[in-house]
């Protein structure tokens, strides 16, 4: 069996001034967590956001010890060419470090727009730029003519070595099938751990005979310590009411929080990317890593 893989994002609140970012990295490190995991967004809600590969490249430079997890990666507002230039760079950098995960978005429909991107598009737009993206990382010369982009001989070399996993995010039934269809696994948010068992299920039969080793996630907020300061930041960053969040987002002490994510280990995800809020960041880096131990542990039992 896998061994379940825990990471933590970046402070929200940004760098303190005795904890760094370089410090912060080591800290993450030698807490034993596997993984720094950051978002992605061009210009979200009120014009916000961070570039997922150039974020991911600036925490890889920080320690030689922890990967990065781009989760998820808006490939539908990029050109593919470009995109797996970056990925393969960052992959000669830091070679086995990095994984992608990919989404749609579409919360905030005003970011494509800004880019000139149809929104009502983004879904096709993105099963042709995967397509693309999955052919460019071989090494291989791309020609292309489709519905949103159009190639002619384009090739990126070197290929990364190992290759650059990819994970897809979404809850749909169409997001399930993209993953089956082009990822190496899928990435779970605001689910219960019945509909994470039919989704992979879902995911695996659509991607049957493609010989992935198949790497599931599940993305989620935590509040260390209680629910308050969790629901402030949640209302602050996707400005509505944290009771459309509050099912599927434990608080509390770190047994309760291991405890709510304990099912969906069992279920077969290994890979955890949380985001803690309450405490000091020392405190939530604590957490985090209780919560991993506590997450193996129990999958070894």
């Amino acid at each position: 069996m896998t061994a379940i893989r825990v990471g933590i994002s970046p402070p929200l609140e940004g760098w303190a001034a005795d904890l760094g970012r370089r410090e912060w990295a080591a800290a993450v490190a030698d807490a034993g967590l596997d993984h720094v995991f950051v978002a992605d967004h061009v210009s979200f809600r009120d014009g916000s956001g961070m570039d997922g590969l150039v974020r991911a490249a600036s925490l890889l430079s920080l320690h030689g010890g922890l990967g990065v997890f781009v989760g998820v990666y808006l490939l539908a507002l990029r050109h593919p060419v470009l995109v797996a230039r970056q990925l393969a760079t960052i992959a000669e950098d830091a070679p086995g470090r990095l994984t992608l995960g990919v989404g749609i978005g579409g919360e905030d429909r005003h970011e494509f727009e800004v880019v000139e991107v149809d929104p009502a598009t983004r879904g096709r737009r993105t099963d042709e730029a995967l397509d693309l993206l999955l052919r460019l990382l071989t090494g291989e010369a791309v020609e292309h003519h489709g519905e949103h982009f159009s190639v002619r001989g384009a090739r990126i070399v070197p290929a990364p070595d190992p290759p650059v996993p990819i994970v897809i995010g979404g809850r749909s039934d169409a997001a399930l099938r993209r993953a089956g269809r082009f990822g190496d696994g899928w990435l779970a948010a605001w689910c219960t751990p019945e509909r994470f068992v039919e989704a992979v299920g879902m995911v695996e039969a659509e991607g049957a005979g493609r010989g992935v080793a198949w790497q599931h996630g599940y993305q989620n907020w935590v509040g260390i310590g209680g629910r308050g300061p969790l629901a402030a930041a949640m209302e602050d960053f996707y400005h509505v009411p944290f009771e459309r969040f509050e099912r599927y987002t434990p608080h509390g002490s770190v047994d309760e929080i291991a405890g709510y994510l304990r099912p969906f280990a069992a279920a077969g995800c290994r890979t955890f990317n949380l985001t803690p809020i309450g405490g000091t960041q020392p405190e939530r880096i604590e957490s985090v890593a209780a919560i991993r131990d506590s997450l193996r542990s129990t999958a070894i039992l």
